[in-house]
């Protein structure tokens, strides 16, 4: 075998023709191409799928990113030029740059769940603690950013690197969303979906600029309490399905009772004997009760007739945290509106049970219903007053002073004007005027005089 021969399979490994990756796996983010000791030719083709986008390294720099279609690349150097030295260095000459896929597809089904629960305040229950649980999908936007900020120099990166990082973030942020929302836990379910993609929206911008990453759905599946209290909710749930409890625990001792007689063995006999007892103890308790309360059966007087009707007691007037004039305690709607009625321009706080903070007694509809309205002071008087001209000089006089005018001097020339007079008018002229001095002049005289004698 000849020089030439053995060198042959050597410098072809030397060169590249086509350069491609086929992904078949489900979790492969970034793929390190195996470029040592190989030369990309001018002729070479890069092939970069749907989903893929290839990243360039030159010399420790990255200097382009391919979308998806087919390139045809040129080198830096010759093919040629490159061949021979790398025989001078006994074909160990390395290529000074890399090349990197990017899996650029929507990664799914990615679960993400609290660690511990985390402590929530909620207005019917009081301080808790909950869980939450679901998935979410992502995909790399930019794969240059995702290349320097998240990958490095990794030859293979896969999803497990990242989704613990991403897992946490978003944990994180849900935590502080659903305590900003203060929504009831019992009806956080009808918010999942609103929660989420709101959650999706604000974490975006953050996550691109981070790693280059967008995410593509979040799904929050359950928030969950802890045990003891969805044991407690599920008490409280079948007390209100059975309603009477009292029928109800009646109805389980009949089935006792009905069972053990269709059970002649030793069990069925211990079972009768034990729900014999339960039920003697429960009538003998009826029993007694019946003694005790007037109206029932009395062994040594016999029936006793029904008691008289005993009014209700009184309903007991909610009480409030108040904050005002003379300081702070607890008082009733009433007491608290006596109070602003002492002094309304004062502010007024109240707090009860339930409420986010405090309120002004305003927003309270019981203690505003219990507070009068403010009196309203009556209108000043108007009293009318005119520029006047006449006998005895001029000046501004009240209706009543024109009028005493007017009947001292009936014939003088009393001039009267205000505002909305075209010009200075008599006195007979103004109907006020005229109607006041004719209301004083007492009645006219009998037409045609007395009767003749």
């Amino acid at each position: 075998m000849g020089f030439w021969d053995t060198l042959k399979p050597h410098a072809a490994s030397q060169f590249l023709e086509v350069i491609e990756w086929l992904d078949d796996s489900n979790d492969t983010i970034v793929y390190r191409y195996p470029v040592f000791n190989q030369k990309i030719t001018d002729n070479s083709k890069l092939v970069v799928r749907e989903g893929q986008a290839a990243v360039f390294v030159s010399e420790g720099k990255l200097s382009d990113v391919f979308g998806p279609g087919t390139y045809t690349l040129d080198t830096r150097n010759t093919p040629i030029l490159s061949f021979f030295q790398s025989i001078a260095y006994k074909l160990n000459y390395p290529y000074k740059g890399d090349i990197y896929y990017v899996n650029t597809k929507v990664f799914r089904e990615n679960r993400w769940g609290t660690s511990k629960p985390f402590p929530l305040r909620d207005a019917e229950f009081g301080p808790i603690r909950v869980r939450a649980f679901g998935i979410y999908s992502y995909r790399i936007t930019d794969p240059a950013s995702f290349l320097r900020q998240v990958v490095g120099t990794d030859g293979l990166f896969t999803t497990d690197e990242i989704n613990g990082q991403l897992k946490r973030k978003l944990v994180s942020a849900l935590s502080s969303s659903i305590a900003k929302a203060r929504i009831p836990i019992l009806d956080l379910a009808a918010s999942y979906m609103e929660m989420g993609d709101q959650l999706k929206t604000d974490m975006n911008p953050s996550f691109q600029e981070a790693y280059g990453i967008s995410l593509t759905d979040f799904t929050i599946e359950s928030i969950s309490l802890p045990d003891e209290v969805e044991a407690a909710l599920d008490t409280r749930s079948k007390m209100g399905v059975l309603g009477d409890l009292n029928a109800y625990t009646q109805l389980k001792a009949a089935d006792a009772i009905q069972t053990a007689a269709a059970n002649p063995g030793l069990a069925g006999a211990g079972m009768g004997m034990g729900v014999g007892i339960g039920m003697g103890n429960v009538m003998g308790g009826m029993m007694g009760q019946a003694m005790a309360q007037p109206g029932g059966f009395n062994p040594h007087q016999g029936m006793q007739g029904p008691p008289a009707p005993q009014p209700p007691p009184p309903p007991m007037e909610q009480r409030y945290h108040y904050n005002g004039p003379g300081g702070t305690g607890e008082f009733t709607a009433s007491e608290i509106a006596q109070r602003v009625v002492a002094q309304r321009s004062a502010n007024h706080q109240v707090w009860a049970a339930g409420f986010p903070g405090w309120k002004s007694w305003q927003e309270v509809a019981e203690i505003a219903g219990k507070v009068p309205p403010e009196p309203v002071a009556p209108p000043p008087v108007v009293s009318v007053s005119f520029h006047y001209a006449g006998p005895t000089g001029q000046g501004e006089k009240t209706l009543s002073e024109v009028v005493a005018l007017v009947r001292a001097q009936p014939d003088a020339n009393h001039q009267l004007w205000r505002a909305g007079f075209a010009s200075w008018t008599l006195w007979r002229d103004v109907p006020e005027v005229a109607s006041a001095v004719a209301a004083l002049a007492g009645p006219p005289p009998m037409p045609g005089g007395p009767p003749p004698l």
